[in-house]
């Protein structure tokens, strides 16, 4: 779940939005579907990139990689602009490389760099009170939050609704200061630390590893010439 918001002019307000990916063989790298049709501005394209940047450079000790791989904004057909998404896309990309499922509880907001920090974005505010509407009108579990960078945490100034809920433990703010915090808090396994022979093969980037290999003898598979 990505968080987008809404300005009018004299009335902001946020709303969820699903992000999701897919993955499969290819030489294609990744392909951002809002820029293919014309629905994305140049600085979402420009995050876009930038996490495509930084996925390559986990796993450069492979390279180049053997991906063909497309992210969107589901059923957004009103136009996408800013970087807020590019933490949510990057999380849904390794999900899907990795095999591991996402707690569709937590909503994340936030923007990536190619280091992998998470960087503030705006319309903090609207953006958790626009998930903690939908998730109240759904009925709030105590497993409901957000994930927000680490740096937005002096922007917050939420509505009372709000910050009642998180005292009494209904509604949670997770704060991640990298893609590995947040990744780790979404799946609840390790992000993983490259050593010698590759990521530990239980962990976030092991499984993910393990696919783009798989990728790779998939397609050095399909370029041998037939055999008589």
């Amino acid at each position: 779940n990505g968080l987008t918001v809404i300005d009018l002019g004299d009335h902001a307000f946020g709303f969820p939005v699903r992000v999701s990916a897919r993955t499969h063989a290819g030489d294609k790298g990744l392909v951002n579907i809002e820029r293919e049709v014309k629905l994305s501005g140049p600085i979402h394209d420009k995050g876009v990139l930038i996490l495509h940047g930084h996925l390559a450079s986990l796993f450069e000790h492979i390279a180049p990689l053997a991906l063909n791989a497309s992210v969107v904004f589901e059923q957004e057909y009103s136009g996408v602009e800013g970087d807020s998404a590019s933490c949510a896309e990057f999380y849904a990309l390794l999900s899907n490389l990795s095999g591991l499922a996402i707690d569709q509880s937590i909503a994340v907001t936030g923007a990536i760099n190619q280091h992998g920090e998470v960087l503030p974005v705006g319309g903090i505010n609207e953006k958790i009170e626009g998930w903690f509407k939908a998730c109240e009108r759904a009925g709030l579990s105590g497993q409901q939050g957000v994930l927000i960078p680490a740096r937005n945490r002096r922007h917050l100034m939420l509505d009372a609704r709000v910050t009642a809920a998180v005292a009494r433990g209904d509604f949670h703010i997770h704060t991640a200061d990298t893609a590995s915090d947040g990744m780790a808090l979404l799946t609840g396994a390790t992000y993983g630390t490259r050593e010698a022979g590759g990521y530990p093969p239980d962990s976030v980037l092991g499984h993910t590893e393990q696919t783009l290999l798989a990728y790779r003898r998939a397609c050095q598979a399909m370029a041998q010439p037939p055999k008589d």
